[in-house]
């Protein structure tokens, strides 16, 4: 193996390009700087290192044989990947990070995370990024255990002692909604918690890994049907599989459109305050911190500095 890789050299990809185009051994030698015997032997070195034949020698030009052809199509991608990687590891080299992997928790509007992630990469930057899908106390533990770099929309009293770094992303109001043709959207009266226990109730699951997680609105001995994320809780309710408390600004739209109808309960109001959590140095604004942090971490950390930016990650859950 360590043969065929050394035969697969830059060096001996670009000889065998040269010799495809050139269209002779002796052509391509002149090109190269090479005596023809020179080039001929490296030619044959490569051919026995891969056990194939590159090049048909009765031809009267240097034709290449399948084998040959394939090698010298792949070979145009190998070298532009290594050109590609030479550059990335030159750019890192000036403080950006390999790969920065976010966490979004299911309250996080996916519209506007996918416009930071438009911004970013017109960045040019190296850094490759990585999303990853968590809910309630699951989208905290990918930061405590290393997974990621960034979370959006943690619950938490201080992450200070687990050597995080967090602020404020905001706050939204839940509402408890049901379809039109659901069996509590008829109520004219606030819905006690009487009213609700018969009916099923829609929760999200916490994606944590360990324990049971955090679970809201539940009442002894409903019924419930667990779904992965906030997109599927909605889906459920449109559908009258369950009721149960949505952020407004995710239902905002159905409701207008009298797909959901918002229904008083006495239960007490839900105004929830999520926040943001990063491991590393980059402090609050994307201003960098003592020791080594990274400038697509600062990046990140700058853009959520924004009120509107925060704003948005609660609040534009459809596309314009």
């Amino acid at each position: 193996m360590q043969k065929q890789r050394a035969a697969l050299s830059p060096e001996n990809l670009t000889l065998i390009g040269t010799v495809a185009r050139a269209g002779s051994m002796a052509a391509a030698a002149r090109e190269l700087g090479l005596v023809p015997s020179a080039l001929t032997y490296r030619v044959r070195q490569v051919e026995e290192a891969l056990d194939v034949l590159l090049f048909d020698r009765h031809a009267r030009r240097a034709q290449l044989t399948p084998a040959g052809a394939e090698l010298l199509r792949v070979s145009e991608h190998l070298l532009l990947e290594l050109d590609a990687v030479a550059q990335r590891v030159k750019r890192i080299a000036t403080g950006w990070e390999p790969q920065l992997t976010i966490t979004a928790d299911a309250i996080v509007s996916r519209t506007t995370l996918f416009e930071l992630c438009e911004a970013f990469y017109e960045l040019g930057a190296p850094t490759r990024l990585r999303l990853r899908a968590e809910t309630l106390s699951g989208t905290l533990e990918t930061l405590l255990t290393g997974q990621a770099d960034l979370a959006l929309g943690v619950t938490l009293d201080s992450v200070n002692a687990q050597g995080l770094h967090s602020a404020p992303l905001g706050e939204v109001q839940f509402v408890f909604v049901v379809a039109p043709h659901h069996p509590l959207a008829q109520a004219t009266e606030a819905l006690t918690p009487a009213d609700l226990q018969p009916h099923r109730v829609v929760a999200v699951a916490d994606s944590t890994q360990r324990g049971s997680g955090l679970t809201f609105g539940l009442l002894p001995g409903q019924d419930v049907l667990t779904v992965p994320t906030m997109q599927h809780k909605l889906e459920a309710q449109l559908r009258g599989l369950g009721c149960g408390s949505l952020p407004l600004p995710l239902v905002q739209p159905f409701v207008d459109a009298g797909r959901l109808v918002v229904k008083a309960t006495t239960l007490p109001a839900r105004l929830y305050r999520p926040s943001y959590a990063w491991r590393g140095h980059a402090a609050p604004g994307g201003r960098r911190g003592s020791g080594q942090a990274g400038r697509a971490l600062a990046w990140w950390t700058a853009q959520l500095a924004r009120p509107a930016t925060r704003h948005a990650l609660l609040h534009n859950h459809h596309a314009r």
